[in-house]
């Protein structure tokens, strides 16, 4: 019996609009929270064991049960409350617990519900960038993915590869459906996004012998790459050395940039990525005068 199309449309007709996009965003933004708390953790656990096992000279964590991204379930870091479903609602629970936990009072950082609400502000945007067409979940995918690389990144200077590669192979998989670009420009902006930083930092290491960033962040541009294509690496590039100039010149003054510390490029790149996604290739050539 072939699929209903039409109850396919059904489903979707609902979701592909500014308020559901903008939903579905609130819910995905939830889930984010998690992923950037616990996908650090999981990762280092993974190397413990990984050292141990090879090296015998590292102990694995033992400290409590194994970290998975649903398991165990949400509590509060410093009395152990587990976190009820009502109050696990994206937005609407930080508001009505007033930024505190329920059973210590312990405050909730905002970046909670601030991550819920650009994620759904992300997602509304996804559908305007394709008129709401069914590929507006995949730029939804997109940013998203972004997103959790740009905040691990910066509390962690960690890109994991288990965000930037399948970026990068979503966008090569997509060009090679016919749903974004050509293929053939998407495999030369990963490409162009790869070897640009690649050889920036071989550059820079050769002149003075120090590691100026991390090889996360070549991933992370041929990912983008490979969605925006080659003509948007340099205008990603110059974009978010400039912001992350400014935002590092002004963290230095303020002391809050310890001496030896440096500022992650990836929430830059990943900043710069989604600009220039919103504002559209010619948009962007029009910026740089090239159009």
């Amino acid at each position: 019996m072939p699929f209903d199309l039409a109850f396919l449309d059904l489903l979707l007709d609902p979701l592909l609009t500014p308020w559901g996009l903008a939903l579905v965003g609130l819910c995905v933004g939830s889930f984010l929270n998690v992923v950037v708390h616990r996908l650090p953790k999981m990762m280092e656990a993974q190397w413990r064991a990984d050292a141990h096992a090879m090296l015998e000279t590292a102990e694995p964590a033992t400290d409590g049960p194994a970290l998975s991204l649903s398991k165990p379930a949400s509590r509060c870091p410093a009395c152990g409350h587990q976190i009820r479903w009502y109050e696990n609602i994206p937005l609407l629970s930080w508001l009505a617990l007033r930024g505190k936990c329920s059973a210590c009072g312990t405050r909730i950082s905002v970046r909670y519900p601030l991550v819920e609400v650009a994620t759904g502000l992300l997602f509304w945007q996804a559908g305007v960038l394709v008129n709401f067409a069914p590929t507006a979940l995949l730029w939804c995918g997109f940013m998203a993915m972004l997103l959790a690389a740009a905040l691990i990144d910066w509390d962690t200077t960690l890109l994991p590869d288990s965000l930037t590669q399948p970026l990068t192979w979503a966008g090569l998989i997509v060009a090679a459906l016919g749903w974004n670009l050509p293929l053939k420009d998407a495999l030369w902006g990963a490409v162009a996004g790869y070897l640009s930083l690649w050889s920036v930092y071989w550059l820079f290491k050769l002149a003075t012998g120090k590691e100026g960033m991390g090889q996360g962040d070549f991933k992370l541009l041929a990912a983008l790459g490979a969605w925006l294509g080659a003509p948007m690496i340099l205008p990603i590039v110059l974009g978010s050395s400039i912001i992350g100039a400014v935002v590092g010149i002004g963290m230095k003054v303020s002391g809050q940039l310890r001496e030896g510390v440096y500022v992650p490029f990836g929430p830059f790149l990943a900043g710069a990525g989604l600009v220039v996604t919103l504002a559209g290739q010619e948009t962007v050539l029009g910026w740089l005068g090239w159009a």
